[in-house]
């Protein structure tokens, strides 16, 4: 091969300076078409998408139903429960003195106790659980309770004992929601002032430490008081919420908020000072 026709095969197709400049413009221009006709088929996209039917009103109201949905349900589940059983209503408040039978009280389960009480009959036991007796303050010290469950935990613990007391159902929906009416405005009531601790002591404290039954300090005896004084408040409120020995947590009135619970300590100690 000569030495011409190599340097041919080298030449560069730009020959001229017109040509030179004419490419170079071009290497410029055609970038930037490129990014202003994409840019242009991305805004037609979000366009269209805007536009359409998925977009409008009432499928993003179809879309966000079923949570609205799920949300009204799970607001209704705790109304949907209903008044407690006589069960439950013994465990969290009437097995403090019940289950021990502490102050004087029929325990559990023990016949020859209730076996008197169950004579007198179905409605002289409600009356008595509703209104106290003895060392035992109405509604077991839970005044929260409603006189069904009231009611139910009676006759749950009666008939333990070898009576044959009728569960008691509850009222039709519309008298239970009548009834109910009311609660929110009586429950505002305590929380504009301080807490009582008098009366927290009065419907729960006084079934055991009234007579300082199952152990416990009576209420204004120094002598018992005063070890348990040397504690500590700490220590007390400690006892008082969690339990110790033969007293159960909150006093067994599990409705109590810890500051209620507080305050009776407050109102005990301040009688043993």
């Amino acid at each position: 091969m000569s030495q011409n026709a190599h340097d041919a095969g080298h030449e560069s197709p730009i020959k001229t300076p017109k040509q030179l400049i004419f490419t170079v413009v071009l290497a410029f221009l055609v970038p930037i078409l490129l990014i202003v006709m994409i840019s242009q088929f991305i805004a037609n996209i979000r366009s269209v998408d805007m536009s359409s039917e998925a977009m409008s009103p009432d499928a993003v109201a179809t879309r966000l139903k079923p949570v609205a949905d799920l949300a009204f349900a799970e607001s209704n589940a705790g109304a949907a429960a209903g008044p407690k059983s006589g069960e439950e209503v013994y465990k969290s408040v009437c097995s403090a003195c019940h289950a021990t039978g502490a102050a004087g009280s029929p325990k559990f389960g023990d016949e020859g106790a209730w076996a008197v009480r169950i004579k007198q009959g179905e409605k002289a036991l409600l009356n008595s659980a509703l209104k106290g007796k003895n060392a035992m303050p109405p509604r077991g010290g839970d005044a929260n309770l409603s006189d069904l469950e009231v009611e139910r935990a009676m006759v749950y613990m009666a008939n333990h004992a070898g009576a044959k007391f009728k569960e008691p159902e509850a009222p039709a929906p519309e008298k239970t929601a009548a009834a109910a009416a009311p609660a929110p405005a009586a429950a505002a009531a305590p929380a504009a002032g301080k807490v009582d601790g008098k009366k927290v002591y009065e419907g729960t404290c006084v079934a055991c430490h009234g007579t300082g039954a199952a152990g416990s300090p009576k209420a204004g005896d120094k002598a018992a008081w005063a070890p348990r004084l040397k504690t500590g408040m700490a220590a007390l409120y400690a006892s008082a919420l969690k339990g110790k020995n033969a007293m159960p947590p909150k006093g067994g009135n599990t409705a109590l908020s810890d500051a209620e619970v507080k305050a009776a300590v407050d109102y005990l100690t301040g009688l043993a000072k």
